[in-house]
């Protein structure tokens, strides 16, 4: 037996989850198929997951990698604008985050896991994989074709994107959402001192379709990660190739546009689509599904590195007493509270994309204040916190308010 858990990817759920779990003193292997660093989307974290971080023993090690800080975002359409300061919240916790190059922040959260006894092999491409409830194995890969054979007492997924085991297993399931893409690139955006505030990120709406929307995203460095999304055939229509379609989208962004005048080239625009997905189960035999493993929504309201480090927090609690010879009701204790996060967050989105949402940030027309302060819970990611009625019931009470404003 190689290790007491073996996690698959190493990005911040693998990282997070293998922190935790050495902590409290069991074998860790991550096996990751890329090199680090390497880049990924994902840059804009929400104040909820430093809660996380601080519980995995990582929070130091962010804290001083020198990252742009996020206090809350600004939402745009047209010349409309709302400011949200995720400190004005109902939810009591952290009101500021970090705003983080994903290359540098899954590196340093690896050498922090690795530091707390974790160990991590790159280049390593999980291609089978048995369930078994006491011993799951695995059949790796490495960079020469090699196979060899790995076997744990339980095994996370957190490979992210890849979803390997909900590949390997045939665990996917049809998604709700319509197909989607996102479009991006970094930028040297030398914006001018003081023309914006840099601990917040901006979204806008598109004047001409409301389903098509832009992040804005300062990062440390001088540098800005900026992307667009939509369907794909409302993107196609913008030009011939990726770089016409999304120079095309930010000339029509308005103030995004207005803070792009001088900027420079930082990469080569990339494209992520049908990126929505959803498992028919998070748990099985000896093995659970990290973050975006299981299932992902949308990227308008960063909830994806939220989601996976409170699944990793969640499932390192249970695998530790499961192997201290524990039965733990992984439904009711893991796939269950996690899930009602996950819809929280998709209360929203869809309320993003039908209007609703869109109508309450722009017109709040009741108690502004501390309807304002709820939602503002949500969007720092606080969408666990029953107190709160838009986490309660969110659909309901973003369709009233919707409603009231008109």
């Amino acid at each position: 037996m190689s290790a007491d858990v073996v996690v698959v990817g190493a990005g911040p759920a693998g990282s997070v989850a293998a922190a935790m779990l050495a902590r409290a003193g069991l074998s860790v292997d991550v096996l990751e198929r890329t090199h680090f660093p390497r880049f990924s989307i994902g840059e804009s974290l929400l104040p909820q997951a430093m809660e996380w971080l601080d519980e995995a023993g990582l929070l130091q090690d962010v804290v001083e990698a020198g990252f742009q800080h996020k206090n809350g975002a600004i939402f745009r359409w047209g010349e409309k604008e709302e400011s949200f300061d995720f400190r004005v919240k109902s939810t009591a916790g952290w009101g500021t985050t970090y705003q983080v190059q994903r290359e540098k922040f899954d590196q340093i959260l690896a050498r922090g896991a690795e530091r707390l006894g974790a160990r991590f092999h790159f280049g390593q491409t999980v291609v089978a994989m048995r369930p078994d409830s006491a011993a799951p194995s695995l059949t790796v890969r490495d960079e020469e074709g090699v196979e060899r054979e790995v076997t744990a007492r339980f095994v996370l997924d957190a490979s992210g994107f890849g979803r390997v085991l909900a590949r390997l297993l045939d665990l996917e399931t049809p998604t709700a959402f319509p197909d989607r893409m996102s479009i991006f690139t970094h930028v040297h955006d030398h914006i001018p001192h003081g023309l914006h505030d840099r601990n917040k990120i901006i979204i806008t709406i598109n004047p001409n379709n409301s389903e098509i929307w832009y992040w804005f995203i300062p990062l440390a460095d001088g540098l800005t990660s900026i992307g667009v999304v939509g369907r794909p055939e409302h993107l196609a229509i913008y030009g011939e190739n990726r770089d016409e379609q999304l120079r095309a989208l930010v000339a029509e962004s308005g103030l995004m546009n207005r803070l792009l005048v001088n900027a420079t080239s930082a990469r080569a625009v990339g494209e992520i689509s049908g990126y929505a997905c959803k498992v028919t189960s998070l748990t099985g035999n000896g093995y659970a599904l990290l973050g975006n493993a299981g299932e992902f929504l949308d990227p308008v309201f960063s909830s994806g590195v939220t989601i996976a480090l409170k699944s990793a927090s969640l499932a390192s609690k249970l695998v530790v007493r499961q192997l201290n010879g524990e039965n733990p009701d992984w439904d009711a204790e893991f796939s269950r509270p996690l899930g009602r996060g996950i819809e929280t967050f998709r209360a929203y989105v869809n309320g993003w994309y039908d209007g609703s949402l869109q109508k309450v940030i722009f017109n709040t027309p009741v108690d502004p204040n501390q309807i304002k302060a709820m939602i503002t819970s949500v969007l720092a990611g606080y969408a666990w916190d029953n107190e709160n009625p838009f986490v309660r019931q969110p659909t309901k009470y973003l369709n009233m308010i919707a409603e009231l404003g008109g």
